[in-house]
């Protein structure tokens, strides 16, 4: 197995489009273990932090470019960023341990393409675009569109993600992740959610967005759980159609981690509290106090 650090794009590109069985990494978190674990070694692995633009992290105006390598250490690390995306920054601090978040990068647990992916639904919520370079130029992609399906992407070949263009939220918007796992940490989700909301100045929902992760085999939006919610005060009704929704949204599989019907109902419950935290967050962001603690849901 060969080794490579190219330090531009078209290097990275030209490398892979030359050997069919070559592959990229960010961070090797999932290609050593999965090697370790009995997969075929790759004829040449190319290593691609050694690329300027896939380690950068910079806001240009209202749109925020994440370089697909970037370790997710940095990005939680970012209050700039952690303050315009608390779900997505939450999203990146759960994947594996510390030292495994000083490698790790959205890119890579992007285009792992686990369904349990933690990093995805809240990239997804927050309508992030990965910009794909191959040897056509580059193309701009939703995040939603790039995994097909387990294991599986949109990419061909001799494509890489380089960056994700995420635009700044707009007013009184806020977003959470939530997951549950059978560990304290150090594990994958048994099912994940996130949630992205909107709220008018009468504290009405305006808009939201709502993505399930490890209840099918990619990420799922829930239409009818955002319906549920645009133009509610986040009542107990909403909520609850809300959850609803998003438990019969789901398509999930029976495993040792958890029975299909434990992941629907898990999904309504998360989708219910991540709904929650976003509201409070807006509502403190703005001064404005929390109906929960006048006995309101």
């Amino acid at each position: 197995m060969r080794y490579a650090a190219p330090t531009t794009i078209d290097e990275a590109r030209v490398l892979l489009a030359a050997d069919g069985d070559a592959v990229v990494f960010a961070g090797a978190t999932d290609v050593v273990p999965q090697m370790r674990g009995g997969r075929p070694e790759p004829s040449m692995v190319i290593d691609l932090k050694k690329i300027d633009r896939l380690m950068s992290v910079s806001l240009e105006g209202d749109t925020w470019h994440v370089g697909a390598a970037v370790p997710t250490s940095v990005l939680t690390g970012d209050d700039a960023f952690t303050a315009d995306f608390p779900g997505l920054s939450e999203a990146a601090g759960l994947i594996g341990s510390d030292q495994i978040q000083n490698r790790c990068s959205l890119g890579g647990n992007l285009c792992n393409a686990s369904p349990a992916a933690d990093s995805v639904p809240a990239l997804v919520v927050n309508d992030a675009i990965a910009v794909i370079a191959g040897g056509g130029g580059e193309r701009r992609v939703p995040v939603a569109e790039v995994v097909t399906g387990p294991g599986q992407t949109a990419l061909a070949h001799d494509e890489i993600v380089v960056s994700f263009e995420v635009a700044r939220p707009a007013a009184r918007t806020a977003d959470a992740y939530l997951r549950l796992i059978p560990r304290t940490e150090m594990d994958i989700a048994v099912v994940g959610a996130g949630v992205r909301i909107t709220l008018d100045g009468d504290g009405a929902v305006s808009a939201a967005t709502v993505a399930l992760g490890a209840v099918a085999p990619t990420v799922v939006r829930v239409p009818a759980a955002e319906a549920a919610l645009v133009g509610s005060r986040l009542d107990d009704a909403a909520l609850a159609a809300a959850a609803d929704a998003a438990s019969a949204a789901c398509n999930p599989i029976d495993d040792k981690r958890g029975t299909i019907d434990y992941r629907r109902q898990v999904a309504g419950v998360l989708t219910r509290r991540a709904a929650g935290i976003v509201a409070d967050r807006i509502r403190t962001r703005n001064g404005q106090p929390n109906p929960q603690q006048n006995g309101a849901s």
